[in-house]
C-alpha cells in the first residue's frame, strides 16, 4: 500500500550510535503527535477512540519533541505535556531545558509533574514568552514551581535567537491563536545542518502576518497543525471556538508548490477525531498522495 511505503519518511533516519563515542551530531526525536486532549480522549464514545489496542494508546501522546546530542546527555524538551510523565522515559536523557508554545492545557500542564510533589527539578531552565512568563509566575500552582526554584524561567523575544546545546538556535515566532492567558509561538530551529520549523497551534493561515510559503522556503522541513482533517469532525463544538487550519485547507493552500516543497511538510498536533491518526485511513493515502507527511510517533531528524 501506498501508505505503509510513505510512512517510511523522508528525513527519518534510523540512530546508530556508538556509545563509547561522543557525537556532535544533533537529532529531533518526536514524542507525541495528538491535540491537547490526547487519546483516547476523555469522555469520547465514538469510533476514534473506541476500543482502541494497547499498542495504539501506547503510541497515541499529545504533540511533544526532544533535540539531543546521542553521547553527550544533552537535550531540550518542546512542550511539557499531560504525557510527559511516559514522554520523559522515552527522552535520550533528562532535559536541560523546556520550550514552551502557549498557555493551553497540552502545552505546558505537565510542568506540575516537576514539583515537590513529583520530580522536584532544581532550576530547570524553561523558555517562554513575555506573557507566558507573566502567567507562571503569578499564578497558582505554577508560581510555587518559581518561588521554589523547581523552573527558572528563561524569557524570550520575538524573533530573536537563543543558542542552547551546541550550534543550536531557537528562534521564537509569534503566531495568532486564542491567546487566553498567554501570546502563542511558534520556533524555528536551526541545527548545524538543517532547520525546522515548528508550529503546533495557529487559527488560520490567512490572518497570520507571515507568508507561510516564504517561511517554509527557509527550512528544511516542518512540523505544522493538522488540528482537524476538515470541518465534518467538527459537529460536537463550533468551529469558530476553536479555529485552526483544517488540513484540507492547508493542502489546497499548498497544492502549486513542488513536490520536493511539500516533502518538507509532516502533519502534527491531531485531534482524537483526525481520521491521519489511522495510517489505513482513505485520508491518510489521499494526505500522502498528496506529497505530504504525517507525523510518528519515534521519528528521528538529524540536524
Amino acid at each position: 500500500m501506498l501508505g505503509s511505503l510513505n510512512f517510511i519518511l523522508i528525513g527519518l533516519i534510523p540512530l546508530k550510535v556508538d556509545s563509547q563515542k561522543k557525537s556532535s551530531a544533533i537529532y529531533l526525536h518526536i514524542l507525541g503527535t495528538l491535540q491537547d486532549g490526547g487519546s483516547p480522549h476523555i469522555g469520547c464514545k465514538k469510533k476514534c477512540c473506541y476500543n482502541l489496542t494497547n499498542k495504539e494508546k501506547e503510541n497515541r501522546k499529545v504533540t511533544s519533541f526532544e533535540i539531543f546530542q546521542p553521547g553527550e546527555s544533552k537535550n531540550i524538551l518542546f512542550e511539557a505535556t499531560p504525557d510527559i510523565i511516559s514522554q520523559w522515559e522515552l527522552m535520550s536523557s533528562p532535559p536541560e531545558a523546556i520550550f514552551i508554545t502557549h498557555a493551553h492545557m497540552g502545552h505546558y500542564s505537565g510542568l506540575l509533574h516537576l514539583g515537590r510533589e513529583a520530580l522536584g527539578s532544581k532550576n530547570m531552565s524553561v523558555y517562554v514568552m513575555p506573557k507566558m512568563a507573566s502567567f507562571l509566575k503569578n499564578n497558582a500552582p505554577w508560581s510555587q514551581l518559581v518561588d521554589l526554584r523547581n523552573i527558572v524561567l528563561k524569557k524570550l523575544e520575538n524573533e530573536h535567537p537563543v543558542e542552547v546545546l551546541k550550534s543550536l538556535k531557537v528562534i521564537p515566532i509569534l503566531v495568532p491563536h486564542r491567546d487566553e492567558f498567554s501570546e502563542t509561538v511558534g520556533y524555528k530551529i536551526i541545527g548545524p545542518n538543517k532547520t525546522v520549523l515548528f508550529i503546533p497551534d495557529i487559527d488560520k493561515w490567512s490572518i497570520w502576518e507571515k507568508d507561510l510559503i516564504s517561511i517554509l522556503n527557509e527550512v528544511d522541513f516542518a512540523l505544522i497543525d493538522a488540528t482537524f482533517f476538515n470541518a465534518k469532525e467538527l459537529n460536537y463544538r463550533p468551529l469558530s471556538e476553536i479555529p485552526h487550519p483544517l488540513v484540507q485547507e492547508t493542502i489546497k493552500y499548498l497544492k502549486n508548490q513542488k513536490r520536493s516543497f511539500k516533502n518538507k511538510i509532516y502533519f502534527i498536533h491531531m485531534n482524537h477525531t483526525n481520521p491521519m491518526l489511522n495510517k489505513n485511513s482513505k485520508e491518510s493515502e489521499w494526505v500522502l498522495q498528496q506529497g505530504f507527511f504525517i507525523a510518528q510517533i519515534g521519528q528521528q531528524f538529524k540536524l
